[in-house]
């Protein structure tokens, strides 16, 4: 890979960073905003769960104008409208207070959420026009995903140091981030020859998409599905930690930040291991997703029949289902960017990436209901893993599935 392209992959790569830090840069916040702003644990996990509700709704049109009019043609003004919406949210939490600064915040999210539908979801597709050789996909993907979860492992730490000077000021960062971002999507991208098809009508593009889904549907809706529970118990376990962090340990501030980091940190590292290994072997992608979300499984089959409380072994387990969840995104990313002709990537990639953007909507309310009974948590977070690698086993058949 030549130093033009490395620019343009770190420039790809800040996408994903900012649009994780919008979002779980609020997660160790959450037990704070509840006690300033006077409302539950229900009502604070719906400020996760409003970004990525309404991201889910916009992905797909955002994929759709990407494949018609070129990627960052979609990804800068979603980039700033992300950037409004973190504004929003900030001056909302900065200037009232209660209920009302409470409603102001979500308007500011739902504003974040659109912006979100045309960011990160179209990286995906993006690294797939930039680079030829399916290894180097692969290997890009890789990077694209350790740069996610690596936003998600500076996520709590830096949403944490902020809050100390100011509870609402990771809103306010927000636009800052997005203001560099912009810059360098701006500058350093080259649009890929032949992305733009603006021939392609919403028809065409329709009955194209039906095709594909009617042809690999079978595996294609099995990818989706993983993406979706990976996300829904990443989210959800995040959630949990934060709240018995705080609540049990009465662990707070940049220490809480830094214990929500560990699990993360190995997503991140196993992410950026695994994009180096599979290469453009799709046999390997499969054994290695079954074989991650075996591993998400015992982990949490594990703290549900142990009923861990201590923290050291709570934290080994929750480590172990990090490496799993690490394992498993990029062998996604790289089936389903790889099995799928250039022009109809972007709307395929977004069906997938709406899929991921439901489990991070689902994960935090579900996970505030069974706060209660953690057997029964981390029992469902078993059971829908072993579904998804049995899912994974049977229905995932590289041979026919590019």
């Amino acid at each position: 890979m030549d130093n033009t392209k490395k620019l343009e992959l770190a420039a790809v790569a800040s996408v994903p960073i900012i649009m994780t830090l919008a979002n779980s840069m609020l997660i160790p916040l959450l037990p704070i905003m509840e006690k300033q702003l006077g409302i539950s644990s229900v009502q604070s996990s719906l400020i996760i769960t409003v970004y990525a509700a309404i991201a889910i709704i916009f992905i797909p049109i955002a994929g759709y104008l990407s494949d018609r009019f070129g990627r960052k043609k979609v990804i800068i003004p979603s980039l700033i409208l992300a950037a409004v919406g973190g504004g929003v949210s900030g001056l909302g939490a900065w200037l009232m207070g209660g209920l009302e600064a409470y409603w102001v915040i979500l308007a500011g999210r739902f504003v974040q959420g659109i912006g979100a539908a045309g960011a990160f979801p179209i990286v995906i597709p993006l690294v797939g026009d930039m680079f030829k050789s399916e290894e180097e996909v692969t290997n890009g993907l890789g990077i694209v995903e350790t740069s996610n979860t690596f936003g998600k492992v500076l996520s709590p730490v830096l949403g944490s140091a902020l809050a100390l000077l100011l509870w609402f000021l990771p809103f306010l960062i927000i636009p800052l981030f997005c203001l560099i971002s912009i810059l360098a999507v701006s500058f350093l991208i080259k649009i890929p020859g032949g992305e733009l098809d603006e021939k392609l009508t919403l028809k065409v593009f329709a009955n194209s998409i039906k095709q594909i889904l009617q042809q690999k549907g079978r595996w294609l809706y099995t990818i989706f599905g993983i993406g979706g529970i990976s996300m829904f118990v990443l989210f959800g376990f995040l959630f949990y930690l934060s709240s018995i962090l705080e609540d049990r340990h009465q662990i707070q501030g940049i220490q809480k930040g830094l214990m929500l980091a560990i699990p993360l940190v190995a997503v991140c590292f196993f992410s950026f291991l695994t994009g180096k290994l599979v290469g453009k072997n799709k046999q390997r992608m499969k054994w290695l997703t079954f074989t991650g979300l075996v591993i998400v499984t015992a982990a949490m089959l594990a703290c549900g029949w142990l009923q861990v409380k201590a923290l050291f072994p709570l934290m080994s387990l929750l480590f172990a289902t990090g490496i799993g969840i690490g394992i498993v995104l990029p062998c996604l990313d790289a089936m389903v960017t790889e099995g799928i002709d250039k022009k109809q990537r972007g709307t395929i990639t977004s069906l997938y990436s709406s899929m991921r953007f439901i489990g991070v909507a689902a994960g935090p309310p579900l996970t505030s209901l069974l706060l209660g009974n953690e057997t029964a948590l981390f029992y469902t977070f078993a059971a829908i893993a072993a579904a998804a690698a049995l899912f994974a086993l049977f229905t995932i058949k590289p041979k026919t599935a590019g």
